[in-house]
């Protein structure tokens, strides 16, 4: 989970709102990624836990995709998905339920851009803009990330991007030659949590 200090977050100048409660209509949309272990079983136990939350429903998800590293690039390739989510709670609240997720599977990174378990970032709260010390969404640098934007934009590709004001599907076909990122396959057997999505 990127976490953002104070500095970082006001150079921003976007609206804090990050402990107003949620409507249940919002579409919020989570990035998960692992490249420790059992990468897919990671992601499906992440899955599973999140859908169990009290208060939070998953309603659509992508398919899991491999792709390369970003940053430090001498590591395993990641597995990466994108989850879309209703819930009441607020950013604020949401972020930390996520966080006490990523705790209990053991994420571990060892340096920035480093291997881990697992990693959840929550990259869009509907169209709020929100920041505030630790957390800032949209996530502030999804528009320029293959392996959130090639899962987002299958599910969710007309969504804009409330800062930018462009759909995933503009900030997708954007991207210049950069990180390899391929489809892997679904979530779980039968794709028990469907796939695609009203874009």
């Amino acid at each position: 989970m990127t976490v953002i200090r104070g500095s970082a977050a006001s150079r921003e100048g976007l609206r804090t709102d990050g402990c107003c409660p949620g409507n249940g209509r919002e579409r919020i949309f989570l990035s998960l990624g692992s490249n420790v272990g059992r990468r897919p079983g990671n992601l499906r136990k992440a899955l599973e836990l999140i859908a169990l939350e009290p208060g939070i429903r998953v309603v659509s998800v992508s398919r899991l995709y491999s792709t390369s590293p970003v940053g430090y690039t001498p590591q395993r390739k990641f597995i990466n998905g994108v989850l879309e989510l209703r819930t009441r709670l607020g950013p604020r609240e949401l972020l930390d339920r996520l966080g006490k997720i990523e705790a209990r599977m053991g994420k571990s990174t060892p340096f920035r851009n480093g291997p881990r378990r697992i990693d959840i970032d929550l990259v869009l709260y509907g169209q709020r803009q929100v920041s505030e010390d630790g957390l800032i969404v949209p996530h502030p640098r999804m528009d320029g990330r293959r392996f959130v934007l090639a899962p987002l934009a299958e599910i969710a590709a007309r969504v804009r991007h409330p800062g930018l004001r462009r759909a995933v599907s503009h900030l997708h076909a954007g991207l210049g030659p950069g990180e390899s990122v391929r489809p892997w396959g679904a979530w779980v057997s039968g794709d028990r949590w469907g796939r695609g999505g009203r874009g």
